[in-house]
Protein backbone atom coordinates (compact mmCIF):
# COMPACT_ATOMS: atom_id res chain seq x y z
CA UNK A 1 0.00 0.00 0.00
CA UNK A 2 1.43 3.49 -0.46
CA UNK A 3 1.68 5.03 2.84
CA UNK A 4 2.04 8.46 1.54
CA UNK A 5 -1.83 8.65 1.19
CA UNK A 6 -2.78 11.93 3.19
CA UNK A 7 -6.91 11.39 4.61
CA UNK A 8 -8.26 14.61 6.12
CA UNK A 9 -11.11 13.55 8.82
CA UNK A 10 -13.38 15.91 9.83
CA UNK A 11 -15.82 14.91 13.07
CA UNK A 12 -17.11 16.66 16.00
CA UNK A 13 -17.36 13.85 18.46
CA UNK A 14 -14.26 13.69 19.76
CA UNK A 15 -13.83 9.92 20.47
CA UNK A 16 -15.10 9.48 16.68
CA UNK A 17 -12.48 11.45 15.58
CA UNK A 18 -9.88 10.09 18.14
CA UNK A 19 -10.53 6.29 16.97
CA UNK A 20 -10.65 7.28 13.15
CA UNK A 21 -7.07 8.97 13.47
CA UNK A 22 -6.01 5.72 15.26
CA UNK A 23 -7.18 3.18 13.41
CA UNK A 24 -5.70 4.96 10.24
CA UNK A 25 -2.66 6.23 11.49
CA UNK A 26 -1.97 2.01 12.07
CA UNK A 27 -2.63 1.80 8.69
CA UNK A 28 0.26 4.16 7.74
CA UNK A 29 -1.78 6.81 6.45
CA UNK A 30 -0.65 10.13 6.84
CA UNK A 31 -3.81 11.61 8.91
CA UNK A 32 -4.69 15.32 9.64
CA UNK A 33 -7.95 15.91 11.65
CA UNK A 34 -10.50 18.07 12.59
CA UNK A 35 -12.83 18.89 15.17
CA UNK A 36 -15.56 21.36 12.72
CA UNK A 37 -16.67 21.95 9.63
CA UNK A 38 -14.82 24.95 9.35
CA UNK A 39 -11.44 24.04 10.91
CA UNK A 40 -11.59 21.15 8.25
CA UNK A 41 -12.56 23.80 5.59
CA UNK A 42 -9.40 25.46 6.45
CA UNK A 43 -7.04 22.88 6.51
CA UNK A 44 -8.08 21.85 3.27
CA UNK A 45 -7.88 25.05 1.62
CA UNK A 46 -4.85 26.00 3.12
CA UNK A 47 -3.11 22.46 2.78
CA UNK A 48 -0.19 22.97 0.03
CA UNK A 49 0.21 19.11 -0.99
CA UNK A 50 -3.93 18.44 -1.00
CA UNK A 51 -5.79 15.63 0.57
CA UNK A 52 -5.71 11.92 -0.95
CA UNK A 53 -9.77 11.37 0.62
CA UNK A 54 -11.75 13.16 2.92
CA UNK A 55 -13.86 11.53 5.65
CA UNK A 56 -16.27 14.00 7.40
CA UNK A 57 -19.37 13.91 9.27
CA UNK A 58 -22.67 15.23 8.03
CA UNK A 59 -23.78 17.17 11.29
CA UNK A 60 -21.43 19.20 13.09
CA UNK A 61 -21.20 22.60 14.38
CA UNK A 62 -20.15 25.67 12.29
CA UNK A 63 -20.15 24.06 8.69
CA UNK A 64 -21.68 21.04 7.69
CA UNK A 65 -20.54 17.92 6.39
CA UNK A 66 -22.99 18.39 3.25
CA UNK A 67 -21.84 21.75 2.60
CA UNK A 68 -18.22 21.41 3.05
CA UNK A 69 -18.59 18.19 0.90
CA UNK A 70 -20.24 20.65 -2.01
CA UNK A 71 -17.09 23.25 -1.58
CA UNK A 72 -14.55 20.53 -1.95
CA UNK A 73 -16.62 18.77 -4.67
CA UNK A 74 -16.77 22.68 -6.50
CA UNK A 75 -13.26 23.28 -6.58
CA UNK A 76 -11.75 19.10 -6.88
CA UNK A 77 -14.07 17.19 -7.95
CA UNK A 78 -11.50 14.16 -8.26
CA UNK A 79 -11.03 13.97 -4.76
CA UNK A 80 -12.67 11.14 -2.59
CA UNK A 81 -15.04 12.18 -0.25
CA UNK A 82 -16.44 9.15 2.58
CA UNK A 83 -19.54 10.70 5.09
CA UNK A 84 -20.23 9.69 8.05
CA UNK A 85 -23.48 9.98 9.51
CA UNK A 86 -25.45 8.87 12.67
CA UNK A 87 -28.38 10.83 12.06
CA UNK A 88 -31.28 9.97 9.19
CA UNK A 89 -32.70 7.04 8.22
CA UNK A 90 -31.59 6.83 4.49
CA UNK A 91 -27.97 7.86 4.23
CA UNK A 92 -27.89 6.91 0.73
CA UNK A 93 -30.02 10.15 -0.03
CA UNK A 94 -27.07 12.35 2.01
CA UNK A 95 -24.95 11.08 -0.38
CA UNK A 96 -26.68 12.03 -3.40
CA UNK A 97 -27.47 15.25 -2.26
CA UNK A 98 -23.98 16.30 -0.67
CA UNK A 99 -22.00 14.45 -3.58
CA UNK A 100 -20.24 12.26 -1.02
CA UNK A 101 -18.68 9.73 -3.28
CA UNK A 102 -19.65 7.34 -0.45
CA UNK A 103 -21.63 7.29 2.52
CA UNK A 104 -21.40 5.24 6.43
CA UNK A 105 -23.96 5.06 8.52
CA UNK A 106 -22.62 5.34 12.43
CA UNK A 107 -21.54 2.76 14.00
CA UNK A 108 -19.78 1.18 11.36
CA UNK A 109 -17.24 -1.18 11.09
CA UNK A 110 -13.81 0.11 10.54
CA UNK A 111 -13.25 -2.76 8.18
CA UNK A 112 -15.54 -1.30 6.31
CA UNK A 113 -14.37 2.13 6.27
CA UNK A 114 -10.69 0.64 5.07
CA UNK A 115 -12.39 -0.97 2.48
CA UNK A 116 -14.06 1.95 1.03
CA UNK A 117 -11.35 4.03 1.11
CA UNK A 118 -9.15 1.38 -0.44
CA UNK A 119 -12.09 1.25 -3.07
CA UNK A 120 -11.59 4.82 -3.54
CA UNK A 121 -8.62 5.31 -3.92
CA UNK A 122 -8.09 2.53 -6.48
CA UNK A 123 -10.76 3.98 -8.39
CA UNK A 124 -9.34 7.26 -8.48
CA UNK A 125 -5.45 5.89 -9.45
CA UNK A 126 -7.76 3.73 -12.41
CA UNK A 127 -9.08 7.09 -13.57
CA UNK A 128 -5.67 9.09 -13.34
CA UNK A 129 -4.28 6.25 -15.72
CA UNK A 130 -7.58 6.31 -17.89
Amino acid sequence: MDQSLRLLIIDDEEHVLANLCHFLNDKNYDVTSASDGLEGLRLFENDQQGFDLIITDIVMPKLSGMSLISIIKKKFPDTPVIAITGWGEYPGAFATESQADKVLSKPFELSELDKAINELISSKKQNAQD
